[in-house]
């Protein structure tokens, strides 16, 4: 197999490319510079201009410098390919882009999902919907919001044991229900889990709310009995 050497020798007088062992020299030495400057084509060790300009050699591809741009988020909630996404000590600066903060408590996929997802978020910030899919984004499942409010017109404005409870129905008031199967989290996982959905409830809702908030498990799939798709059930 022949040795490697720079393509940078096209470039020089024909006087050095004539000489076999001054070729053979200069073709190592001028390696190294090519390595660092412009890359050898290796998408697991790029040069300076790989890296801006991005590579492909093959099936494998490495993104140029918008990848630090992208948190890598596809159709689907799948993730692109480590050398085409923000390496993730990237992720914090990628976030004050979009004026968010990561908490350090949430896996690197989730981050990504959070930094793709913030703009269309804030467009719903303080509503239900917006707040029931944030929790969705950090659980994975479905929640439920229930609200409950004032003006009690019956069949009008509320429905017995739907959206109204005889004598507990509180303005400012909202209930949080998050579906979680049986026996894939323990007690602890379980409260810390709380914390962070308190925490992330906290700091979206209106000033002058305040909720409740519980957890429901769901033993077995049950279409329309026990599980609703993409409501407390996923599937796969």
């Amino acid at each position: 197999m022949a040795e490697q050497l720079s393509t940078y020798l096209s470039q020089l007088p024909a006087i050095y490319q004539d000489d076999p062992e001054g070729q053979l020299f200069l073709g190592r030495f001028l390696l190294a510079f090519e390595h660092v400057l412009t890359g050898i084509g290796d998408p697991d060790d790029p040069g300076l201009e790989e890296l801006l300009d991005g590579v492909r050699v093959g099936a494998a591809h490495r993104a140029g410098a918008e990848r630090y741009f992208d948190p890598g988020l596809r159709p689907g909630r799948t993730h692109a390919g480590e050398l085409e996404q923000a390496p993730s000590d990237f992720l914090p600066w990628l976030s004050t882009w979009v004026a968010l903060t990561l908490r350090a408590d949430v896996p690197d996929a989730l981050q990504r999902e959070l930094i793709a997802k913030a703009i269309p978020l804030y467009r719903k910030r303080g509503t239900r919907q917006g707040l029931e899919e944030l929790i969705q984004i950090y659980t994975g499942m479905g929640v439920t919001i229930k609200e409950f409010r004032g003006n009690f017109q019956l069949e009008v404005a509320s429905q017995l044991d739907v959206d109204t409870i005889l004598g507990g129905g509180t303005p400012f008031y909202f209930h949080v229900e998050v579906a979680l199967p049986t026996g894939t989290r323990s007690a602890p996982q379980i409260a810390a889990l709380r914390r962070l959905l308190e925490a992330i409830i906290d700091a979206e809702k209106p000033a002058h709310t305040y909720y409740t908030l519980d957890f429901t498990d769901f033993p077995t799939m049950q279409l329309d009995v026990r599980a609703t798709v993409d409501v407390d059930t996923l599937i796969s």
